[in-house]
């Protein structure tokens, strides 16, 4: 049987989690012409049945006309679009689970399609995709106003639709972590600096901004990340104070929870003490963490998209750090995109029933 400290509930902001399981966000497609369909809400919905405490739902594109590079990725903006997030919330919420949208713009991220490009030109901070790589134009000021007006928006129809928490989307080399990365923000206005502060600012306006339509009580989580997906080894801290040089404004701004992207949880983020990502975080900040990177599974999921299987491995180390107070919440994605199961198989035990994660798992909405 699992230890008990991944069973107890936990509750942030109001929001009450029934155990520290989160569904972590992962891109899957499958909505045609960005309208989430029925087979999207029954696939949360499984999750939802099976325990899972909080679902953060894939990425899904705010009001901008790049903010997603995958015409079948779900947007959250438009009537039909909205109408489909409807069906997911009541789906989950039939099961018995919790859901928040994962709020995105991809800025200057390449078209993931031959034959599709976005209706509008990329946004970026400052026109590069990664250092030194022009991609476009840097946004204006008008538009990163209209940008940060663009989350806020969708965080108060997330509210509004009856979710129950939201989440920013700013890790990965996305629109809101090329504002935080010096390699690909060098503007010269109030957006850019060469201290990490100054670069959080566009971040912490989207939360300010997300502040005021959602109100006071209502959860609002940020994803970060060091690395980026154009370049694995970059870190934007290399230690505690620049950390809190980073994170310190967007707890200020708004933020209730900071969901911690690395690629594999157990390796420490910084030398001299073995804490992790998220460890560090909340031992900086004060706000509750979310750890996430390989749970449950033996090899990262760069090796696992590649073609590598994973096998299940064990949460022994997980369930150290987490009753010992590094983090408060477990996010998992591979292993609940392979089996919806997984959560009632590891709380009963049920270990020799896990599966092996295999990307052809990508390729459904199992």
């Amino acid at each position: 049987m699992a230890s008990d400290v991944l069973f107890t509930p936990f509750t942030f902001k109001g929001l009450t989690l029934p155990n520290r399981v989160v569904m972590a966000p992962m891109t899957r497609s499958f909505s045609p012409g960005g309208v989430a369909t029925e087979e999207v809400a029954a696939y949360y919905r499984r999750r939802a049945e099976n325990q899972v405490g909080l679902i953060i739902t894939e990425g899904t594109g705010v009001d901008r006309p790049a903010s997603l590079n995958d015409p079948n990725i779900p947007r959250f903006h438009g009537e039909a679009e909205l109408a489909a997030w409807k069906r997911v919330v009541d789906e989950v919420h039939a099961g018995g689970g919790l859901i928040a949208p994962q709020l995105w713009h991809v800025g200057a991220v390449r078209s993931r399609s031959e034959t599709w490009q976005p209706p509008g030109p990329y946004d970026s901070p400052s026109g590069y995709s990664s250092p030194g790589k022009q991609f476009g134009e840097p946004m204006s000021e008008e538009e990163v106003a209209d940008a940060i007006r663009a989350f806020a928006d969708a965080a108060a129809n997330a509210k509004a639709l009856g979710f129950d928490a939201i989440e920013l989307h700013g890790a990965h080399g996305y629109l809101i972590d090329q504002f935080f990365w010096d390699g690909t923000n060098v503007r010269a206005d109030a957006y850019g600096s060469k201290e990490l502060p100054g670069r959080a600012r566009f971040a912490a306006d989207i939360l300010r901004a997300v502040r005021k339509a959602v109100g006071p009580d209502y959860p609002v989580i940020i994803r970060v990340s060091q690395w980026k997906q154009q370049d694995f080894t970059v870190k934007l801290a290399h230690d505690p104070k620049a950390l809190e040089a980073w994170l310190g404004p967007l707890v200020d701004a708004g933020a209730d929870v900071i969901h911690c992207s690395q690629r594999r949880f157990w390796e420490p983020e910084f030398d001299g003490s073995d804490l992790n990502f998220a460890g560090w975080t909340k031992k900086i900040t004060g706000v509750p963490t979310i750890t996430v990177g390989s749970v449950g599974l033996s090899g990262d999921f760069i090796g696992g998209y590649a073609g590598e299987k994973s096998e299940p491995a064990s949460l022994d180390r997980l369930e150290e750090m987490l009753d010992r107070g590094d983090f408060d919440m477990v996010a998992v994605g591979r292993a609940l995109l392979q089996d919806p199961e997984w959560v009632v198989k590891i709380r009963e035990g049920r270990h020799a029933e896990l599966s092996a994660f295999d990307r052809s798992a990508m390729a459904t909405l199992y």
